[in-house]
């Protein structure tokens, strides 16, 4: 069972795991269980996705319950009204609070993009990243005689597609587990270390305005085990030091 943070007759909020799609694509034809599917058997009705998170993105996901409180939230998300907070473990001592304010490409993939267009300019977009804590080990893993690691929170201003993924790799901050845009030798020290083989990047908030009803919607989204106990191992204070903060 998905575990649902809120329901009701329009929308229903669901703490997605980490490694599920959100629902069938062409990037995993074998893949047989997806986000929208096993909510719909949950709750015994169709549900329209109105955003997306990563496949290996856990956190907040949003359904809507009929085409019309679809369109009615998809709006706020076109009109950047929507607000979505994250966590993340990167690499390295991040800045205590940046604006990142970075254009990007589309960035496109070989199955499910055979038909864009490649020569789009890059749109603007923009995350404010908050450090919250931070720890260092007397590990060389890279170039450095000691490694260093912070927790973050990053609240994307804009919707491009892996965009906090990408403009933490920007500012040299990537995420750990990140296969694509972090660095395999830190990603490693946390699968051997922790036993962490997943991207370490949860969505734990999202507010909107109830398209219908007029009141604000804020939900927020537990950490998944495995994440809340790296957290744990790392000396992190997940009570004081993350949750008033959300």
């Amino acid at each position: 069972m998905i575990p649902i943070l809120f329901q009701d007759s329009d929308y229903v909020v669901i703490n997605k795991p980490s490694g599920l799609l959100v629902h069938r694509t062409g990037l995993d034809r074998h893949e047989t269980q997806f986000a929208m599917q096993l909510v719909r058997d949950q709750i015994g009705q169709h549900v329209f996705p109105v955003h997306r998170l990563d496949r290996p993105t856990s956190g907040a996901l949003v359904f809507a319950k009929s085409a019309e409180a679809a369109r009615g939230l998809a709006v706020q998300f076109a009109e950047r009204r929507v607000v979505k907070k994250y966590l993340a473990v990167v690499r390295g001592y991040a800045p205590e609070m940046v604006l990142v304010d970075h254009p990007l490409r589309e960035e496109q993939d070989e199955i499910t993009d055979k038909q864009a267009r490649d020569d789009k300019p890059a749109q603007e977009a923009a995350t404010l990243i908050e450090r919250i804590a931070g720890v260092e080990f007397p590990v060389a893993v890279d170039k450095y005689p000691t490694a260093r690691y912070s927790l973050v929170r990053a609240t994307p201003l804009t919707g491009r597609k892996h965009q906090i993924r990408r403009h933490l790799g920007h500012i040299s901050h990537p995420i750990i587990g990140d296969v694509t845009h972090g660095k395999g030798r830190h990603n490693r020290f946390f699968a051997e270390r922790f036993g962490v083989r997943r991207l370490l990047l949860a969505c734990t908030e999202i507010a909107f305005l109830h398209p219908r009803e007029g009141r604000v919607i804020r939900v927020q989204a537990p950490l998944a085990g495995d994440f809340s106990k790296l957290l744990q191992d790392l000396g992190w204070d997940t009570e004081s030091r993350i949750e008033p903060g959300l």
